[in-house]
This record gives structure tokens, sequence and C-alpha cells, in this order.
């Protein structure tokens, strides 16, 4: 619990969802064997040997969270823990050495109150993001692991993702391009992977789509994820459906939707999506951090348009998953599962 003092002259309610420097970030460093104490820095430059391995290799892997203001003042974070854990299981996958949970945790506190002048006003539909990320900077010519790595944590006032907010968007099916192969790194936050994932997704914006949607990289017969979300679709016998591949990123919004549709009295099914049930879908969105939950209008396959919307608003479905989510991050509705956590200022 905290007061915002002098919080920062913004237009809040207008931010788009893009970088804005703020007065501080962390830098923890491991080295030897040890993490060392973090330190906290005004400077959003860093130096780089020539040879780090987040350069060459791509040891590279990040993190997103987000931290909202309640209506009563509290200061709340969603999901710290498995934010902390899926950077461990990134890490462990491009063999990088991770901070701990507690550093993570502790990480996240810490430029919370750093940057608590930027933190959006309740009912602004605006919220402080956090970006944690882990590079290999030890200096590499050889293929291996760094010595050395750095774990920097940003904090910077973000809109929703998506200009439109949660408003219904157009995908279209992917087949020329994989995102993932199974046994891969499909499933780790690695920033090569989103490098990869822009051919597509810059193709289906430039067609009129605002994301592409993969399939599976063996068959091409099964929904993988969206470019930068995860899919779940509706039916009409009120189940929540998401693809099961061990090429998906463990979207922790997904997660939590899942919990929440149990909840709502909804049957949960995470298993294999064949490209042909798209059609038997009542609604269908796309779920992360960055967006929270973006109804799909449409999803084009092979030159047709399953239409779900056709008033171009949210579907009852959404909404009523997005506003339960939303409720419970922003502290408007009971956190039954524990979820939340409060940062003193």
């Amino acid at each position: 619990m905290g007061t915002i003092k002098d919080r920062a002259d913004l237009d809040y309610a207008g931010l788009a969802f893009s970088y804005r420097k703020t007065d501080a970030n962390l830098r923890y460093t491991w080295r030897d064997g040890k993490w060392d104490e973090g330190v906290e820095t005004t400077s959003d430059s860093i130096s780089l040997s020539i040879a780090a391995t987040c350069l060459h290799y791509g040891q590279a892997v990040f993190e997103g969270l987000k931290v909202y203001e309640a209506k009563d003042g509290r200061i709340l974070c969603f999901r710290i823990e498995e934010n902390a854990k899926r950077l461990q299981h990134s890490a462990a996958k491009l063999m990088m050495q991770a901070p701990p949970v507690e550093t993570f945790r502790e990480a996240v506190h810490r430029i919370v109150r750093a940057n608590a002048r930027f933190l959006p006003p309740y009912g602004s539909g605006a919220s402080l993001y956090i970006r944690p990320l882990l590079i290999g900077t030890g200096p590499r010519i050889g293929v291996k692991p760094a010595d050395e790595y750095v774990f920097l944590v940003l904090a910077t006032p973000v809109g929703p993702y998506f200009k439109q907010g949660f408003s219904p968007t157009k995908a279209i099916v992917e087949e020329e391009f994989d995102r993932a192969a199974p046994h891969g790194v499909g499933d780790a936050k690695a920033g090569g992977n989103y490098a990869a994932g822009m051919r597509a997704t810059v193709r289906a914006r430039e067609a009129g789509y605002g994301e592409a949607l993969y399939l599976d990289s063996v068959e091409h017969r099964y929904i993988d994820e969206l470019g930068a979300a995860n899919f779940f679709g509706i039916t009409q016998q009120k189940a929540y459906v998401t693809p099961k591949s061990p090429s998906i990123l463990r979207s922790i919004t997904n997660l939590s939707l899942r919990a929440i549709a149990a909840d709502l009295g909804y049957t949960v099914e995470e298993r294999p999506v064949p490209v042909d049930e798209l059609e038997q879908f009542v609604e269908a969105g796309a779920c992360g951090t960055a967006a929270v939950i973006t109804p799909l209008e449409s999803i084009t396959v092979r030159g047709k348009e399953i239409v779900y919307l056709k008033d171009g608003k949210p579907g009852p479905h959404c909404t009523k998953l997005y506003e339960t989510l939303t409720g419970i991050q922003y502290g408007d509705l009971p956190d039954r599962h524990g979820w939340t956590e409060g940062i003193d200022l």
C-alpha cells in the first residue's frame, strides 16, 4: 500500500503499447557462480562486449507482466511467481543462468517503487508494464554458453497492445511459415522466436489482418498459436478449448483463463485442436499478458473466412472472461486463487 506522489503528467487513457523512458531500471549480474545484489540506473542504454553470446548465439529470453493501481489505492501485480518460473524454463532451454524466484520477485517490487510516479491511475485502462530481460553477456566466439549473464528489468506505462483495445480483430491461418517445431524452443520466451515470427505477422497485417495463426509444423493439421498470443475457442456446449502442444508458449494469461472458465461453469479442454474444428466454435480469442484477450472477429483458412462476430463487438463469452480476469487484476473482484500480490511503495 502507498500513495503515488507527483504522478507523471501523461495522457494515460491515450497511451499506446510502446516504450517510454521512465526514472530507473535494474541490472543484476551473474558472475563467478552467483548473482549480485543488483544496481539501479537512470540510463536506458547498455554496454556489451562485441562477442556477447546474446548478440552472436541468441542467448536472450524475456518476460512480461503488468502492475495495476486498484480503486482503493493498492498497487497490485499479477502472478509474479509464474513469470519467474517461466523465465527459468526459458533460460534452461537456452542453457542460461536464471535468477531465483525471490530475486525475480524482489526486482519487480523494486522497479515499481523506483518508477511509481509512472503507474497509470485506476480507471485509465493503462498499466505499468514490467519487462524482465535475461541476456548472455560473457564473450564467446566458440558456440557455448556464456560465463556471465545480466538480468535487466525495466518498467514503462502502456495502453492496450492492439490500438482498438478490447475489440475484435481478424486473423489468418499461416501455412507457408512454421512458428516452432516439437522438442525445439517454441515453449520458451526466447527473443529469436519473436524475430522469426515477424515474417508471418507483418505479412498478415499488410493484408489487413490483426495477426497470423500458426499450424503445427509436423502435419499442418492442428492449431498452434498466434504470433504473439495463445489461442482459445468456445463451443456451443460452453467448453473452453485451447491447443495442447510441446511447441506452444505457456501463457500465464491462458493458464489463468482456464481456471476462470472452470469457475464460471465452462468445461475446460486443453488438447490438440484440428484446424477443421475452427468452424465449430461460437467464439474465438487470442490471449496474452499484453492484450489480455483479443476477440477474433473471423479467421481466414485457405481462402475461406470463418466469421464469429458480425457486429464488430466482442461476444458474451470473451467479454465475461475478460471482465473477470481484469476485475481480479485491478482488485475489483475477489481473488479466489491468490494470484495478485500487493506492492508497498
